[in-house]
């Protein structure tokens, strides 16, 4: 392998930013990290510092171009719906970035909703709104906008690329339902001007220099970090299906055809974009877990029942069973498919004699039946079958987890080689504009699980309902929103 058949990979995530170089075999040749937590300066309020983060960017993409030599080319991944607003001239930020989990406008939403247009809090739309009020009411400044795949490469190239990908322009909720333009009605209600909004491009093609970088290897892939996720665990095929648990959960599936026609489907999952090649989109469902791996910081950080994240399968791999113990995680309420802001965690059918590590195994089970929950949603809204389940994030780390999951869903589960595979999705697009891939015969051949966990003794998943009703509806006014 030659050093010109690396790729180089910027990852900004909600917590960290990684910066790796990738190899035409899809393996991992050096990786840097720094973490780059999120400020929340007062409950419900998410924000970010995109200076800083543009500085680590740069710290950690030069340090690994300096250990593992030139590349072809640059992908860029990152959380998505995350938003910024920077001077064109200057190109310097004119407010706190806002993390896509910021609920600041919440209340905008619901005003909205009311005249019937629907944008969920965590979309990007009523960020840009805010901000813009807030450093040009009058709308009379050279303002430009952009989700963190925009700022990155604004970062990289020095100011000669204001752009954004087909998937995270779609997550934005300012585009038309085809994903083809922006919306100017959307844009005329939040007095946003088109003008401030980045170029659309497609998630693979060379789009200009990463100047800022040694050598300034092209800009060749840019894609938000679920859909990276899904084409780095080679999901390139219709009813291909990945899920990642991290601190929530997402579970995407490939669809062949044109977008679905829902807004949202009967099961709760939405149309994505999972990529576009050649100016085409192509599609996928996304169903959510809004709290996956939280559930585990909550028993190591707030019961200390457990002192660490992987303590916690050695004491529920100490137990057969939960003793008929029943753990719903819902700390923010529940996702696809129910979308009840106002249910809340619940732990049932405790007794005198249910143990420490009966109370573990199930948070771990409760995880993996909202992680079958989603599979079924999407299988629904799809109409398809899926034959198996490809899994990262760093929950894939958790065998008894990972066992609960195989068993819920009786299906086999693959784990990825990699704990977070969005890295390998950003290296995709970018490999396949330089030619260091062909095709998606190509990425899919290039999958090679750490291991599989086939499904053993099925579940009862009537009993699994059953605790989840008794979740929902705990908070009746966060209950009745709907985005």
């Amino acid at each position: 392998m030659t050093p010109i058949g690396q790729l180089l990979v910027v990852d900004v995530g909600t917590s960290s930013v990684r910066a790796a170089v990738i190899d035409g075999d899809a393996r991992v040749v050096v990786e840097h990290r720094s973490p780059l937590l999120p400020d929340s300066p007062a409950p419900g309020l998410v924000e970010f510092d995109a200076v800083e983060m543009a500085r680590i960017a740069i710290v950690l993409a030069t340090s690994v171009l300096e250990a593992a030599g030139p590349v072809a080319a640059v992908g860029i991944a990152n959380q998505r719906a995350s938003t910024v607003v920077w001077d064109r001239a200057t190109g310097a930020p004119a407010a706190p970035g806002l993390g896509w989990q910021d609920l600041r406008t919440l209340g905008r939403c619901l005003e909205l909703a009311s005249t019937g247009v629907r944008i969920a809090p965590n979309h990007t739309a009523t960020k840009v709104e805010y901000l813009l009020d807030l450093v040009d009411p009058g709308r009379s400044l050279d303002l430009c906008v952009g989700t963190v795949d925009t700022w990155i490469a604004w970062t990289l190239s020095q100011g000669a690329l204001h752009v954004s990908d087909a998937t995270n322009a779609q997550m934005t909720a300012l585009r038309t339902a085809a994903n083809d333009a922006w919306s100017g009605e959307l844009l005329e209600t939040l007095r946003i001007p088109e003008s401030a909004m980045p170029r659309v491009v497609d998630s693979t093609g060379t789009l200009g220099e990463a100047s800022a970088l040694p050598g300034a290897p092209p800009i060749a892939g840019i894609i938000g970090d679920q859909q990276g996720s899904l084409l780095g665990q080679g999901c390139v095929h219709h009813r291909d299906a990945k899920a990642t648990f991290g601190t929530g959960a997402m579970l995407d599936v490939v669809i062949d055809g044109a977008r679905p026609e829902f807004e949202q489907g009967r099961a709760g999952t939405f149309p994505i974009v999972t990529r576009r090649t050649g100016g085409v989109d192509a599609w996928g469902l996304e169903a959510v877990m809004l709290a996956a791996g939280t559930n585990v910081e909550w028993l190591r950080d707030d019961l200390g029942v457990i002192a660490s994240a992987e303590e916690s399968d050695v004491v529920a791999a100490a137990c057969d069973d939960t003793g008929d113990a029943w753990f719903v995680p819902a700390p923010f309420g529940l996702g696809t498919p129910h979308w009840d802001y106002g249910a809340r965690s619940a732990l049932v059918g405790l007794t005198r004699g249910t143990e420490r590590a009966q109370v573990v195994r199930a948070v771990l089970e409760g995880v993996a039946h909202r992680g079958t929950d989603l599979i079924e949603a999407a299988e629904e809204d799809a109409d398809v079958h899926i034959e198996r389940l490809k899994v990262d994030g760093g929950m894939a780390a958790n065998t008894t987890f990972l066992h609960a999951l195989a068993d819920s869903a009786q299906r086999p589960v693959e784990v990825a080689p990699v704990r977070e595979a969005t890295t390998l999705g950003a290296a995709f697009c970018a490999g396949l504009a330089v030619g260091l891939w062909t095709g998606d015969d190509d990425l899919a051949a290039t999958w090679r699980p750490e291991r599989v966990i086939e499904p053993g003794r099925a579940t009862d998943r009537d009993r699994w309902r059953e605790a989840v009703a008794r979740s929902q509806g705990w908070i009746p006014a966060l209950s009745a929103l709907k985005f």
